[in-house]
């Protein structure tokens, strides 16, 4: 069975950074807070030698079933080991692709994009993939 692949006209990590443009000059995280810009799907995947067009309700489906987004900025606590926290090791940096859950954080929009971004702390962070299409 062929599996699903994403199609996408330009790399989806160089536009999350086309849109987010300098916007992210004039945000200061504090704590351990993580700003993820959130991937939106293209709307046409590959299944097999077939071409398909994904409804809009079929690209929010990832709303009920977690999300991806790419690591935009990090707080200066993030990921820091301390008393509280034993990290050991698993981290997150600008550029990674991350899966959270959609209650987790708080959704932000900067002015001038339309990517939202979400702000997490860092246990909420729930894997790191190579692609954001790795997940459905």
């Amino acid at each position: 069975m062929p599996a699903l692949h994403a199609v996408h006209t330009v790399d989806p990590r160089k536009e999350i950074v086309k849109k987010i443009g300098k916007q992210l000059d004039q945000v200061k995280l504090f704590g351990n807070h993580i700003l993820v810009a959130v991937y939106e799907r293209p709307k046409t995947a590959q299944y097999g030698t077939l071409t398909l067009d994904l409804p809009d309700a079929t690209r929010g489906e990832d709303k009920y079933q977690g999300k991806v987004g790419l690591v935009v900025a990090l707080g200066p606590q993030a990921y820091v080991d301390d008393e509280q926290t034993q990290f050991h090791g698993q981290k997150v940096e600008e550029g990674d692709w991350v899966v959270f859950k959609p209650s987790d954080g708080w959704q932000v929009t900067l002015t001038g994009g339309q990517v939202l971004r979400r702000v997490l702390v860092e246990s909420q962070i729930r894997m790191k993939i190579g692609s954001p299409d790795a997940v459905w």
